[in-house]
């Protein structure tokens, strides 16, 4: 039958109460880095739920054989997701250099490099913004089992320091004391573990999802080279074709 003693030892409100003002703080510490990574994860995941779903739903809307012009039109002028707005950007360039009439070899490599220079501009400002939370992950991965060790070390010298003192090294004595110490590293470790699987899983959706950006930006600078070559005979090489 479990004694009070031993349930004492194994409660964390318990534990955390009986422990010393530093290892509190360490703990109090480590509890909060561990609930501001949650809310993190909790972030990214929705948010690249959401910016995958509407990439899909983009990318077949481009895949159907609907104009780019119907697809930009439907996105409006500003759109959320990068992947149309990238459409609108290009198109409005478009449009603004067929309107001084046709365009020369000279102009129409100065229009793809203008629009390759807005596409790598948002691409860049995009991966910083679903990239926006991963070092929050990345510090408390890394730093909270040292944190946790310090609580513990700190921890188990009071522990001896006031065993020494009382003079009594009954195990029952010491181990409440020791319990208490390596509770520290139990939370050092509990907050480090779900941040550095999430920061490892959200750095390689970041990753990917900027590759789908860059890709879909060699499709559409593809697409108004194509424009340009059946419109004036010349088009700057490109890789990739919509």
């Amino acid at each position: 039958m479990t004694t009070a003693t031993e349930a004492s030892m194994i409660n964390p409100v318990a534990l955390f109460l009986e422990a010393d003002i530093v290892v509190q703080a360490i703990m109090i510490g480590l509890a909060i880095a561990s609930l501001w990574s949650w809310a993190v994860i909790a972030d990214k995941a929705m948010r690249f739920s959401a910016l995958n779903r509407l990439a899909n739903t983009f990318e077949a809307a481009v895949g159907s054989g609907r104009s780019l012009e119907d697809i930009a039109a439907q996105a409006g002028p500003n759109p959320e997701h990068p992947l149309p707005r990238m459409l609108v950007i290009a198109l409005a360039d478009w449009r603004e250099a067929r309107t001084r009439g046709p365009l020369t070899e000279n102009q129409a490599n100065l229009l793809m490099s203008r629009i390759d220079r807005a596409l790598d501009s948002l691409i860049a400002r995009e991966s910083q913004r679903v990239e926006n939370g991963l070092g929050v992950l990345s510090v408390v991965a890394t730093s909270s089992p040292f944190v946790g060790l310090f609580g513990t070390v700190w921890g188990i010298m009071n522990a001896f320091g006031a065993i020494a003192l009382s003079g009594n090294t009954n195990l029952a004595t010491v181990a409440p004391a020791i319990s208490e110490a390596l509770f520290a590293t139990a939370l050092g470790l509990a907050a480090a573990i779900p941040a550095y699987i999430a920061y490892n899983k959200f750095s390689i959706d970041a990753g990917k999802f900027t590759g789908r950006l860059e890709s879909f930006a060699d499709d559409l600078q593809a697409a108004v080279a194509r424009r340009l070559g059946g419109s004036s005979g010349t088009a700057p090489q490109t890789t990739r074709e919509l």
